[in-house]
């Protein structure tokens, strides 16, 4: 690394590219099958409703982050086009097909992915207002000032996912110690793993685990989030050492190799979360970059070594590339300002953008953890008095006491995430009383949704929810009968509700 371009981070850049290109694809692939039944122009919460109010006042503009369909209407055809699109060039980028050309051809590639995917998630409403979303297009938009195959990754931007990183990291970290008493006195993921929004295959073994191992899963998020995040700078270090007495190989990979270790315990504590469950992309986001800061000598290097004498030429990159880059450095110094000071500021913000661009953004998540997990069940009757119910199925939120959770990620069940929320509010959401008369209607866009529908693409009569306390089958409980979860305390909280 010198001091602008990081020669070593060939392979760093590599993963980076193919990596947050592969995310992106999820998430095109994931707009193209379930926006249209919850934000489309007959969905849950219609964008064009959004979009016509928006219309209605200049002024409202400045409420949504940049949208193509502030200036082409929407309509449900071309947001499947721009999600067609954008699977399309995301798969170009994980072939490596863009990156074989000059440093714009990746540069625009990118792009053009964040200004798409952000023209989706800025109408995309409670559905699309996710962490991990903002997560995305800041990794997009930096991504794009990798450069190409034919000269080292500029430093700067490298250096900006370490900045991305340590903000994803330390601010999830900040955000536990001033939250939850349960994250100080080290109970937390003896809740966690019931309690979280969509279980995985293994989290029920993983919350059966004994109390001592869950107070040490604490200790070990704390000192990953709190103290590791810190050494994912120590690369840069090597800008400074000083040539003495042929000594300097052997510090610059020392410091590489601080940088690496502290990659290497993010993405051993982003595993255990993939394990044990289904965090859509975060996890796989937050492993991606991890890998920029691991720097391998030769791996991922330019073919053939730059020639910097070429006129117009630094470091082996085009003295226009430079330019470029470097005003990207200067201008996320100037955006990072704001969520400098909410890492440190008392009454921190979680998942916040200080700017409409959505770049040097605050994360953070699960700042509190529940004790209790409460899970809105629906039903429907067919008969005209409603003695019998039946229940509705969801793909990933717990319905059938027996059935194991299933494992989705990096894929976001935008319905079932939103499923775990209701029961955490004061009253059900405008958006669940509309899936309601979904239901009753036997919208086969909402039932596709679903994974089991008890009627068969038939109306019901009646729909209701119904709340229950779920836990995890006690491993005595499961051999009785093969349980997963115990389910108690049944309680009509809505309905019944008919079309009349």
């Amino acid at each position: 690394m010198d001091g602008f371009a990081a020669v070593d981070f060939g392979f760093a850049r590599e993963v980076l590219q193919r990596g947050i290109a592969a995310l992106y694809l999820v998430a095109f692939v994931s707009t193209l099958n379930q926006f249209r039944p919850l934000l489309g122009e007959h969905g849950l919460l219609p964008a064009p409703a959004l979009l016509d109010w928006v219309a209605q006042k200049p002024e409202r503009r400045k409420l949504l982050h940049p949208t193509l369909f502030t200036r082409v209407r929407y309509t449900d055809r071309r947001l499947v086009a721009l999600s067609g699109a954008g699977i399309a060039v995301a798969a170009l980028l994980v072939a490596g097909v863009p990156q074989l050309g000059p440093a714009w051809v990746p540069m625009l590639a990118f792009l053009a992915l964040w200004l798409g995917y952000m023209s989706v998630v800025s109408i995309g409403q409670t559905f699309y207002s996710f962490g991990w979303e903002m997560l995305l297009l800041e990794a997009g938009f930096l991504a794009a000032f990798l450069g190409s195959n034919d000269q080292p990754p500029p430093t700067v931007v490298i250096v900006l996912f370490w900045w991305l990183l340590f903000r994803l990291e330390f601010g999830a970290g900040m955000i536990k110690i001033r939250g939850g008493r349960e994250w100080r006195d080290l109970t937390a993921m003896t809740f966690h793993h019931e309690t979280q929004p969509m279980p995985g295959p293994l989290s029920r073994q993983a919350h059966l685990l004994p109390r001592w191992f869950h107070k040490l899963e604490v200790v070990g998020n704390h000192v990953a989030q709190l103290v590791v995040p810190f050494f994912l700078f120590a690369p840069i270090l090597s800008l400074w050492i000083p040539d003495r007495d042929g000594w300097v190989p052997e510090l610059v990979e020392g410091v590489a190799w601080v940088g690496a270790v502290a990659a290497g315990i993010v993405i051993a504590t982003q595993l255990w979360l993939v394990l044990t469950g289904n965090f859509a992309w975060l996890n796989g986001a937050t492993i991606v970059i991890a890998f920029s800061t691991i720097g391998l000598p030769g791996i991922g290097a330019p073919a053939s070594p730059p020639e910097t004498s070429l006129p117009w030429t630094v470091s082996g990159m085009p003295l226009w590339w430079v330019v470029v880059t470097s005003a990207v450095g200067a201008l996320f110094v100037v955006l990072s300002v704001p969520a400098t000071r909410n890492l440190f500021a008392r009454r921190q913000l979680m998942n916040a953008s200080f700017n409409r661009w959505q770049l040097a953004n605050a994360y953070g998540a699960f700042g509190t953890v529940t004790r209790r997990r409460v899970e809105i069940v629906v039903e429907g009757s067919d008969d005209e008095e409603g003695l019998q119910w039946r229940e509705y199925e969801f793909r990933g939120k717990p319905g059938d006491v027996r059935r194991i959770p299933r494992q989705f990620a990096p894929y976001h069940l935008r319905l079932d995430w939103l499923m775990w929320f209701l029961p955490l509010g004061h009253s059900l959401d405008d958006w669940f009383s509309v899936f309601l008369v979904r239901l009753l209607e036997a919208d086969a866009p909402t039932l596709r949704m679903l994974r089991v529908d008890p009627f068969h693409g038939e109306r019901p009569r009646w729909v209701r929810a119904v709340s229950y306390r779920y836990r995890f089958a006690t491993r005595a409980e499961h051999r009785v009968d093969g349980a997963v979860w115990v389910r108690t305390g049944r309680r009509v909280v809505l309905g019944p509700v008919g079309l009349r």
